[in-house]
């Protein structure tokens, strides 16, 4: 398979400098205040999660301000290549939108990983169709669909049915997929096994094989910029870089039958009811309620229970900490979805269990 690849590009939030200033001033006993309660010194690395990278960043930046001694660096490369680099050893944490494949867990030479769920958002089918006039709607059927080439028109049956009263051109479909190796592309194919088992038949995973005619981009952003440089594209990205990139998206046909936009609220009410397994993986998409956003999906931070010593310990915690407490103030500015608050009082319960 041939995908011509975009460069990535950098993802820009104006509301990162309110948010920032939320959390400095922000003196809640909350788990990053008891976390950061001592000066602590030391370098963290993690890399992984492009879906993550707005809010690594604004946290980093405003984590800063409370550890004055730390340094904290993250590299949206790419749930992949981060957990790849986590089994190295060359990242003390990596970001991931889904679980390490059962394929992958032989790299880690059977050392215990820990999950950190962080943050929750949506996947926006965004699309460049400047001649419409309102919003387009899809059904997992439809996406299904055009995600395999089947549906290959704009202006085709299967979607004027389903958009009534719209004029669609008769322009061909441009797929933006992800170049790398990607949760937001696990997770967006996880909704097409869940909500069209009869009909999507490309499996799930980091890496699909999509068809040729497709053209890739690496990061979200990457993405992004196939569908904004390109008529008549379609692509999967995170809510929060599709509105920093000032991309249009489809309302998408819910498990109760409702086309919803997506948005915070509607990620949080997907996540609402998720079921989490003991060691806190779990998944948002195809969830259930009137208002849920259908291609909601979760990011973890993954770290190895036992560190090195016990300063990269304390680090860990510290800074986990407060992605979980004042952290989580930040994300609804940065258009992503705070944890629930039971998933989010596991998580920091499991901090404990961080040793050196």
């Amino acid at each position: 398979m041939h995908l011509r690849r975009r460069k990535h590009g950098a993802t820009a939030i104006a509301a990162v400098g309110g948010a920032l200033l939320l959390a400095a001033c922000s003196s809640s006993g909350s788990p990053s205040s008891s976390s950061t309660s001592s000066a602590l010194s030391g370098t963290l690395n993690g890399s992984g999660s492009t879906f993550q990278l707005v809010y690594q960043q604004a946290a980093i930046s405003a984590f800063k301000s409370l550890q004055s001694g730390m340094t904290v660096n993250y590299a949206g490369v790419g749930s992949g290549t981060g957990r790849t680099n986590l089994a190295a050893g060359t990242v003390n944490f990596a970001g991931s939108d889904s679980p390490i494949p059962s394929t992958d867990l032989p790299l880690f030479k059977g050392k215990t990983v820990l999950y950190f769920p962080v943050v929750i958002g949506p996947i926006t089918m965004a699309y460049n169709l400047p001649t419409l006039t309102k919003p387009l709607q899809l059904t997992p059927a439809v996406i299904s669909d055009i995600f395999q080439a089947k549906v290959t028109k704009w202006n085709a049956p299967e979607i004027a049915a389903i958009n009534p009263g719209v004029t669609l051109p008769s322009i061909p479909i441009t797929l933006a997929v992800r170049s790398d190796s990607s949760g937001t592309t696990a997770n967006f194919s996880l909704f097409l096994v869940d909500s069209s088992p009869s009909t999507w038949k490309l499996g799930t995973g980091s890496t699909i094989s999509w068809p040729s005619t497709a053209h890739a981009g690496s990061g979200n952003s990457g993405v992004a910029q196939v569908v904004k440089s390109t008529a008549g594209a379609i692509g999967y990205v995170d809510y929060s870089t599709a509105k920093a990139s000032g991309l249009t998206f489809a309302s998408v046909k819910n498990k109760d039958g409702n086309y919803v936009a997506p948005s915070v609220a509607g990620a949080s009410a997907s996540a609402a009811g998720v079921t989490v397994n003991p060691d806190l993986t779990f998944h948002a998409v195809w969830g259930t309620g009137a208002t849920a956003y259908p291609i909601t999906y979760q990011s973890w931070d993954l770290v190895y229970a036992k560190q090195p010593n016990a300063n990269d310990a304390k680090l860990l915690k510290a800074y986990l900490g407060y992605l979980l407490g004042d952290g989580q103030k930040l994300l609804p500015a940065l258009n992503y979805a705070p944890l629930p608050s039971s998933i989010d009082s596991s998580a920091v319960a499991q901090l404990s269990k961080i040793t050196g």
